[in-house]
């Protein structure tokens, strides 16, 4: 068993996923642990189940184990979905979007001083409320649009410290954590953080991944608790 992903692993896993090809995404998901990348592969994995791809369902099942296991936010959500897709739970009333989870994410955890931002539900694009355009003539009023827009409210960095607390709590070097706990008190604490955490590039990986991980599954679950869900990947056209 692969006990961490390098950064091969983890380029092929995105590369898949942009290229929405299943069969290459199960492949590239055997090169590190799936539990590090539940949120960011769990809708490439369900859109292979759908299409029936071989190894899907042990793949399904190991992330179903793995969610359950985890329980971040988010996280039962993602199972809901692999779940339905499989045919062991009833079919989702959530609505499809396609909107990228990254980009929700950055929205959702800004500085609430900047009005978090609008999701756009024709496209799935998510941009800052205060981006030129959007405070002047027929794009303002556009904005006000129940059926067009959906406000994402600016949330602050609380979720954020969190997770800088949960790395801290999770690793096995005490020296290092010792240090973090010192970098994350007080004001600057992000910075000093990160300060601490860039000395040692194997640790800054792993951060980065929970992070990630964590994020991605927050915007998940806001997404449906509006009654949306992110769009399966369309499969690629083999020649």
């Amino acid at each position: 068993m692969v006990e961490e992903w390098d950064e091969g692993g983890l380029r092929a896993v995105r590369g898949a996923l942009h290229e929405q090809d299943g069969a290459a995404l199960l492949a590239a998901l055997s090169r590190g642990p799936v539990r590090e990348v539940l949120q960011l592969a769990g809708d490439g994995v369900a859109g292979a189940a759908v299409q029936g791809l071989p190894g899907a369902a042990e793949v399904v099942a190991a992330f179903l184990g793995a969610l359950q296991e985890r329980g971040f936010r988010g996280d039962e959500e993602m199972a809901d979905r692999l779940r339905t897709v499989t045919g062991h739970a009833a079919i989702s009333l959530l609505r499809p979007l396609a909107v990228d989870l990254e980009m929700l994410a950055m929205l959702l955890e800004g500085d609430p001083a900047e009005s978090g931002g609008l999701l756009d539900l024709s496209t799935g694009d998510c941009r800052p409320t205060f981006i030129e355009g959007l405070d002047a003539g027929s794009e303002a009023e556009e904005a006000d649009d129940p059926e067009r827009w959906l406000h994402v409210p600016a949330l602050g960095s609380r979720a954020g410290y969190r997770d800088m607390e949960l790395f801290i709590e999770g690793l096995a070097d005490a020296a290092l954590a010792d240090r973090l706990r010192i970098a994350a008190g007080g004001r600057g604490a992000f910075r000093r953080f990160k300060d601490v955490l860039a000395r040692d590039e194997r640790a800054w990986r792993r951060y980065h991944r929970l992070g990630d991980e964590r994020q991605r599954g927050r915007a998940r679950a806001w997404l449906a608790e509006e009654g949306y869900c992110p769009q399966l990947p369309v499969p690629r056209r083999t020649a």
